[in-house]
Formats: C-alpha cells, sequence, structure tokens
C-alpha cells in the first residue's frame, strides 16, 4: 500500500511540476533573470506549493498518528552547517546553469531525455558518489569507535 501511494504522490507531483511549466528550464531561466524577460509567475508556483504544503502540516499536527503508518518521520534539527550550505550551492548552481532542479528533471526525462540526460546522470553519479563517501566515513568513525 506504501509504495501505491508513493507512486500516486509521486505522479501526481510529476503532472504538477509539467502543468506549471516547471519542467521547462527556459521558464525557470527567465525567473532567475533580471531584466525584461523576468517571468514572475515561477514565484507563484512555488507559493501555491507552500500553501499546500502548510494545509498538509496543519492537517498532520491535528493527527495523533499518520493515516498508514504507526509515527511521523521527524528529521533531527542540525542547523546551518556546511553540508546544508554545500547542498544549498550546487542545487542553485544546477537551477542557474541549467534551468533544472531533481524533481522537474526526473519529470522532464519523459518529454526532452537528451539534454535533460545530461544533467540528470551527473546528478545521480553525484548521489551514489556522495553515499559511498558518507559510507566509508561511517565505517572508518566505527573502527575508531565515534559516531559520524
Amino acid at each position: 500500500m506504501r509504495v501505491l501511494i508513493a507512486l500516486v504522490a509521486g505522479v501526481l507531483f510529476s503532472a504538477g511540476l509539467l502543468i506549471s511549466g516547471m519542467g521547462d528550464p527556459a521558464k525557470l531561466l527567465n525567473f532567475l533573470s533580471i531584466g525584461p524577460r523576468w517571468d514572475p509567475s515561477v514565484a507563484v508556483v512555488m507559493g501555491a506549493g507552500a500553501a499546500v504544503m502548510a494545509l498538509g502540516f496543519l492537517t498532520a499536527r491535528s493527527l495523533r498518528k499518520p493515516l498508514f503508518t504507526d509515527a511521523f518521520a521527524v528529521l533531527p534539527r542540525h542547523g546551518i552547517n556546511l553540508r546544508l550550505v554545500g547542498g544549498a550551492a550546487m542545487f542553485g548552481l544546477g537551477w542557474g546553469l541549467m534551468g533544472l532542479c531533481p524533481g522537474p528533471a526526473v519529470a522532464d526525462l519523459v518529454l526532452h531525455p537528451g539534454p535533460v540526460g545530461l544533467f540528470i546522470v551527473p546528478m545521480i553519479i553525484g548521489i551514489w558518489g556522495y553515499r559511498l563517501f558518507n559510507k566509508s566515513k561511517s565505517a572508518a568513525a566505527a573502527r575508531v569507535g565515534v559516531s559520524a
């Protein structure tokens, strides 16, 4: 059931990105450019997404437990650190240089596999590289008896 719900949520999210134009790199680059080509419609899409998430969070706060699992998943707070700033910088570079970020890129892969593939392949390599680095860092920390 969880896989089906995740699949439906992913399809709805992807459809929303494509319908709103967020999968169009030119639209995103026009939003990021200051000048006569500036396109504020991307801000409207972001605002609408934030409003939907706010409703979701408010609804979740009123529930004792989630509908399809035993407990809510809550991430620990680590504050602003190098990992957060580095990730945000990489996200911003990808968005600013290509007009793509991971969610819309995966959705747009269906429409433009060639150009978007040039973004997706390095993105996947980066994800795998990070996981490999993090796994080896955790293993080294475990050998010396500290937590990574």
